[in-house]
């Protein structure tokens, strides 16, 4: 079976499908993309499945014919990273449709038209993570934007118009100028790499230092900015502050990884030498990111650009794993982007849920929520506390491993990194306290009795991210094993085994137990 073409293509599919239903047909369109997603989550499933963790490197693969005079092909191929995401993305896409089902109407703009973007961004984003082709893995890369562009630009309504414009147009520029980069870059590599876009051959060829410096950093720049680490980063909080709630879980949760699995799967292995000479600056970046968002996070009033800013510390977590090259910080920074995905979109749906209710996204108008909103609110802390790494859920696994494998290497990254979640704590429990405890804001008493708990609906999305969060926070095993192969494989690429630490991820969580 063609896993991986099927779950590139079903989603576009989708969204074409959708797409021509009749504007006055709402319920038509909505019905169908939530059909369309569960189908995709059935063949990520299969897919799941038919992955042999012990198995080659590269798996599933196929390859078709594209442009011949380039070397170029449409081929498909995963390891255990882009599985996970992959995995993650068929998870949340279903869920975020449920979440978003009124979304488009508040807008008043196309219901059809929202339900088709949310696809075929889900269609775009998993074909960055199939592609075994650089040329290919660019053209998604690129095109992924676009679905996101339209989205934050015609369906927001938590901002002014002006506001939601202005953010679409800063989110796509700044990730334009990374394509460019990366562009150059990718016609660079096809000069000296032997003219061929072939990720596999591109490993084997060996670039000279300066040629793969130059490289490194045209691939870097652009998945630093798509990431985002700082000082890139200043495009997420606008975007993620004016787009819908559940598109924003998308783009922070999911397309975000993008980055750092571009640096996985791109910079770490064909550009080795680089990779360890750009090393301590891509530390320093990371760490400066995590203080600093931490820090902005704490006096934010807005509670989406809050989860926003949480999320670029969490970001500065991930390349502190990636560029520590130790296999415990490598498989936690990779894990963590799992969990991260996980927390981060529950806790942007559960504030799309509270923004829903008030109608509005400042801290301040949701004071004493939990005395009138019990269930919603219990969610919220759950999702708080995973978004700050509490023991027995699943980002403090991730946590702890990126800590301790780059304590083993690097102690001075890894106590300043640890003051980070001193400050998570600080900024979690703030937002907290200062929306679900205290007096209750008279505006919320006038809220429908029917409109102020968990319906069924939102109980369906919230439950599984949940259930996730709480089983992999006691049971990693099954993810790390998938994780673990493939990120020992790109750093013997790296580093050579003894500076990689070759103790697995899975036996350092179960002695921390």
């Amino acid at each position: 079976m063609k896993y991986l073409s099927i779950l590139t293509l079903a989603p576009l599919i989708g969204a074409l499908t959708v797409a021509f239903v009749p504007r006055a047909k709402p319920e038509l369109a909505k019905r169908l993309a939530l059909i369309w997603s569960i189908v995709v989550l059935a063949v990520g499933v299969a897919t799941w499945v038919a992955y042999k963790p012990g198995g080659a490197r590269m798996q599933l693969q196929e390859s078709y014919t594209w442009i011949p005079a380039w070397g170029a092909k449409f081929s498909f191929a995963v390891d255990g990273i882009a599985l996970v995401m992959i995995a993650l993305i068929a998870l949340l896409v279903p869920l975020v449709i449920l979440a978003s089902w009124h979304d488009a109407e508040k807008s008043k703009r196309s219901v059809p038209a929202y339900f088709a973007l949310l696809l075929a961004l889900e269609g775009t984003m998993i074909g960055t993570f199939t592609s075994a082709d650089v040329l290919l893995f660019y053209l998604f890369f690129e095109v992924m934007l676009v679905p996101m562009y339209f989205i934050i630009g015609s369906f927001g309504t938590d901002v002014p118009a002006k506001q939601r414009q202005y953010a679409a147009v800063k989110f796509f520029l700044y990730s334009l100028v990374g394509g460019l980069l990366m562009l150059a870059a990718v016609i660079g590599m096809w000069v000296y790499g032997g003219q061929t876009f072939d990720w596999q051959t591109l490993t084997n060829v060996e670039f000279t230092t300066t040629v793969q410096r130059w490289l490194f950093l045209g691939f870097f720049i652009a998945f630093a900015i798509k990431a985002p680490f700082f000082p890139f980063h200043t495009w997420l909080p606008d975007a993620g502050g004016a787009a819908p709630a559940g598109a924003a879980a998308l783009l922070v949760g999911v397309m975000d990884k993008v980055g750092t699995f571009g640096i996985l799967r791109y910079c770490l292995p064909l550009f080795p030498e680089a990779s360890r000479w750009f090393a301590p600056w891509a530390i320093g970046l990371s760490v400066i990111g995590i203080i600093y968002a931490a820090l902005v996070a704490i006096g934010q009033k807005d509670l989406k650009r809050l989860v926003s800013y949480t999320s670029i510390a969490h970001f500065g977590f991930i390349g502190v794993g990636i560029f520590a090259f130790t296999y415990q910080a490598g498989s936690g920074a990779v894990l963590y982007m799992v969990n991260h995905g996980l927390a981060t979109g529950l806790l942007f749906l559960v504030v799309g849920m509270f923004v829903a209710r008030r109608g509005s996204t400042l801290v301040t108008d949701f004071g004493g929520a939990g005395k009138l909103l019990p269930v919603l609110a219990g969610v919220f802390f759950i999702a708080g506390m995973a978004s700050l790494a509490l023991p027995g859920l699943a980002p403090f696994v991730s946590e702890f491993l990126v800590l301790i494998g780059t304590f083993t290497v690097n102690k001075p990254v890894a106590v300043i990194a640890t003051v980070g979640i001193i400050l998570a704590a600080a900024y979690v429990l703030w937002m907290i306290q200062r929306t679900t405890q205290g007096n209750t804001n008279p505006a919320l008493l006038d809220l429908a009795p029917m409109k102020r708990d968990l319906s069924l609906r939102e109980g369906i999305v919230v439950a599984p991210l949940i259930v996730l969060l709480i089983v992999l926070g006691f049971y990693p095993k099954p993810v790390l094993d998938v994780i673990n192969p493939a990120v020992q494989a790109t750093l013997t690429d790296v580093v050579t085994p003894e500076r990689a630490d070759p103790a697995p991820a899975t036996s350092t969580v179960e002695a921390g137990k």
